[in-house]
Formats: C-alpha cells, sequence, structure tokens
C-alpha cells in the first residue's frame, strides 16, 4: 500500500471518533433532559455532572481531530 494512501485512511479512520464525541454529547443532553423534565427540582443539582460530561465527551473529538491533522501534516 502507498504511504500516501495509509496516511489518509489513518486520518480518516480517527475521525470517526468525532461522530462518537457528537453521539455522546446527544447523550448527555437528552438524559439531562429526560431527568429535569421528571424530576425538576433536582435539576440544578445535576448542571454540573451535565458540564462534566459535556467537556469530556467534546475532549474526545478534539483529540481525534487532532490525531487526524497529525496524520496528514506531521507525519
Amino acid at each position: 500500500m502507498d504511504p500516501q494512501a495509509a496516511k489518509f485512511l489513518g486520518a480518516g479512520l480517527a475521525c470517526i471518533g468525532m461522530g462518537g464525541a457528537a453521539i455522546g454529547v446527544a447523550m448527555v443532553f437528552g438524559q439531562y433532559l429526560i431527568g429535569a423534565l421528571r424530576n425538576p427540582s433536582a435539576a440544578d443539582g445535576q448542571r454540573i455532572n451535565l458540564f462534566l460530561g459535556f467537556a469530556l465527551a467534546e475532549a474526545f473529538g478534539i483529540f481525534s481531530l487532532l490525531i487526524a491533522l497529525l496524520l496528514l501534516f506531521v507525519l
């Protein structure tokens, strides 16, 4: 296999993590909304968990983008 083709294939596979991060963010916000609608008085107490889950899920997406960019432009 051509090294250039392998580099593009690896970068494309690394971008799958961005789709996983999008699904993770949607799950975090969806579950928070379900919980807030069931028990509105406890919604404020779970807001920190909401932001923590969002930040972690988004960080994994940014890391996968970083790996893809490193594969494309550095190696």
